[in-house]
């Protein structure tokens, strides 16, 4: 794991993830629905890494749920590669996240995505982002 020394791991993240065996297709090649467990990863250690710990947010009751998601896949990703996800979020504030993401393998995009995550409490109503998740407007 690794972040920009210029940003806060909040802002911009990356993670290395090796392709297990059990999330590839008869082809040996990562199955498209992968990579939102590849993303879902790489939310949970960017909140870790900016010392927030997930576990905390929803024991307190709040929820970051997954209300779109846009993936353009370029080139695929086989069995024991490693790759490396690149996160950064581009808004987070009111009661939304929004990130993008680029899965590389030694330099070439294999896949890149957007998604917008919607803060709600336990109840599931919308919620306002807890002040450590905000970033500034930009």
């Amino acid at each position: 794991m690794t972040t920009n020394e210029n940003h806060s791991p909040l802002e911009h993240f990356t993670v290395e993830i090796r392709v297990r065996y059990h999330e590839v297709d008869g082809q040996r090649r990562v199955h498209h629905g992968q990579y939102l467990n590849y993303f879902e990863r790489g939310r949970v250690e960017m909140l870790r890494a900016g010392g927030i710990s997930y576990k905390a947010l929803e024991d307190e009751g709040v929820m970051l749920v997954v209300r779109n998601m846009n993936v353009t896949y370029h080139m695929p990703a086989e069995f024991d590669d490693l790759l490396e996800l690149q996160i950064s979020t581009l808004k987070a504030h009111g009661a939304r996240i929004i990130h993008r993401y680029q899965v590389i393998r030694q330099n070439e995009l294999l896949v890149e995505a957007t998604s917008e995550i919607a803060c709600i409490n336990a109840q599931g109503r919308i919620s306002r982002l807890p002040p450590q998740l905000q970033l500034p407007k930009r």
